[in-house]
């Protein structure tokens, strides 16, 4: 972009230049060679038509998952988690090995033990997330919470999202339960297992939040 000086004003192209005002000032620029046509049907664009479809699926796929934990994530201490965030579900999208590229899904991706260990291992912000100690159990009509003995807790949250990662929908549930003595704390299971299901666990010591993330 380059100002002009000139008695004569010109607006609009006059080959492959644009003339144009901006602030007061005469403006003239060369014309862009995108044409929005061509990267809709041009074989030459299909490969960044394909990055373009699947950035934009990891982009609302992390934020239906983070819509459903927003208030601990104002917790982490870290402002652009979503940016780490964001990298996070399209590695999980990566591990996708039955969709052609341009329609890989986070979901698919999850459902790998691959890409739910990357979840699991996500550290969000400043809180420290879970060792393999900390786990969930079935059994029946209940979920059991088993603590790592290392946690010193008082109270834990469990949101247990059940998502819809193509659709870009989710429902949650939030339960808070008191920690004494005892490391296995039984949760009631809001859900069946016909959808996606995550687990989102908070742990808090005198009242303070110690570790959350993913189990």
């Amino acid at each position: 972009m380059a100002t002009y000086e000139s008695l004569i004003k010109i607006k609009g192209s006059v080959g492959d230049l644009v003339f144009y005002s901006l602030n007061g000032k005469n403006v003239v620029r060369k014309k862009s060679g995108f044409n929005k046509t061509a990267f809709k049907k041009s074989p030459s664009y299909e490969k960044v038509r394909q990055n373009s479809s699947e950035f934009g699926h990891c982009s609302k796929a992390g934020k239906t998952i983070r819509g459903c934990i927003e208030k601990y994530i104002k917790e982490s201490g870290e402002p652009l988690l979503y940016q780490r965030f964001a990298k996070l579900m399209t590695a999980i999208k990566d591990l996708d090995t039955v969709s052609e590229k341009g329609k890989r899904t986070v979901q698919n991706g999850l459902i790998t033990e691959e890409g739910m260990h990357l979840l699991k291992e996500f550290k969000f912000g400043e809180k420290e997330n879970f060792s393999a100690g900390t786990y969930l159990s079935v059994e029946n009509e209940a979920s059991i919470l088993n603590l790592d003995n290392r946690l010193s807790a008082d109270e834990i949250v469990m949101v247990t999202i059940h998502a819809d990662l193509e659709a870009y929908t989710a429902e949650f549930f939030e339960e808070k339960a008191p920690v004494k003595n005892e490391k296995e704390i039984r949760l009631k299971k809001y859900f069946q297992d016909d959808k996606l299901l995550l687990c989102f666990l908070v742990i808090k010591d005198k009242g303070k939040i110690t570790h959350m993330g993913f189990i």
